[in-house]
């Protein structure tokens, strides 16, 4: 199978797995569930997904585990969209190409749906199917926690908060991705390879991948939101620049910040290379990161 072939099918596979995963329009309460179901199903580009299915495909862990583990890494991603897209947040009103969770419903809907996708991620990665070693689920569950919260994406959400109308530097950018964008995308990787026969060599390469990528993803969004249409990205273009927003491209220009997606990408496919052919997958997602334009 191709790569394209195969995206294609992950991003199917994840797709039916939140349809059942998530609650029905029609189960009281309701319009939360609906909303729900409104702000994660039918959009995105599925990259954490995505991430997990391939570092777990490496280790042999199976299709159904992964669907778990990469749904639970999805609907708490999902929950950081809708609560970055609010007023008190970045007030923003467009989302995959749609009106965001609080435009289309409410801010109290919104806050409530961020809240239960977070609840149901948890549920989910807990239950049955995602590791018949209970040690190691609940490795999974810590490694998603931590890279959800104070330590993580929320703690580097904060941290830009803090930094709009700031002159950060280079490694101070560098420190609020690692936790805003890149904690998310490193566990991706990890509940991936936990989901199967992970070994210290091989989770040390993965973590070191997932690092890199997690970082090479921020440095192309940031490249996107200077350079990109509203209408590709399906969000607010050159919003970033509207807040007076620190980023890649603000402290390095657009040319050095494409040189430095270049060194990243490079790193990456290098912390692979103990893996062997096996790592096919996250190569070309590594370069699927680079060359997508939303």
């Amino acid at each position: 199978m191709d790569f394209s072939s195969w995206m294609s099918a992950i991003q199917e596979r994840t797709e039916r797995a939140l349809e059942r995963l998530l609650p029905a329009a029609d189960v009281a309460p309701a319009r939360l569930h609906d909303a729900m179901r409104y702000s994660t199903l039918g959009g995105g580009k599925r990259v954490r997904p995505l991430l997990c299915h391939g570092a777990g495909e490496i280790l042999s862990a199976a299709p159904e585990a992964l669907d778990l583990a990469a749904c639970a890494v999805e609907m708490i991603h999902v929950y950081s969209l809708v609560h970055d897209d609010m007023p008190c947040m970045d007030d923003d009103v467009l989302r995959r190409g749609k009106p965001t969770c609080h435009v289309e419903f409410d801010d109290a809907t919104a806050l409530l749906v961020g809240d239960a996708l977070q609840s149901l991620a948890f549920q989910t990665l807990a239950g049955p199917g995602v590791q018949t070693d209970a040690a190691r689920q609940i490795s999974m569950l810590h490694l998603l926690a931590q890279a959800s919260g104070s330590r993580g994406m929320a703690g580097g959400q904060a941290i830009d908060l803090a930094a709009v109308g700031q002159q950060l530097n280079v490694r101070e950018l560098e420190f609020m991705h690692i936790h805003k964008t890149g904690a998310l995308i490193r566990a991706a990787v990890l509940l991936g390879a936990h989901a199967g026969n992970a070994d210290d060599a091989a989770l040390d390469s993965l973590s070191h991948f997932a690092n890199r990528v997690g970082l090479l993803f921020q440095v192309v969004d940031d490249i996107l939101d200077a350079e990109a249409s509203t209408a590709t990205l399906g969000k607010t273009a050159g919003k970033d620049a509207a807040q007076n927003k620190p980023t890649y491209v603000s402290l390095m220009g657009v040319a050095d910040a494409k040189r430095l997606a270049a060194d990243l990408l490079r790193e990456a496919k290098t912390a692979l290379e103990p893996l062997g052919p096996r790592a096919q997958r996250l190569a070309e997602l590594a370069d699927y990161i680079v060359q997508r334009t939303y």
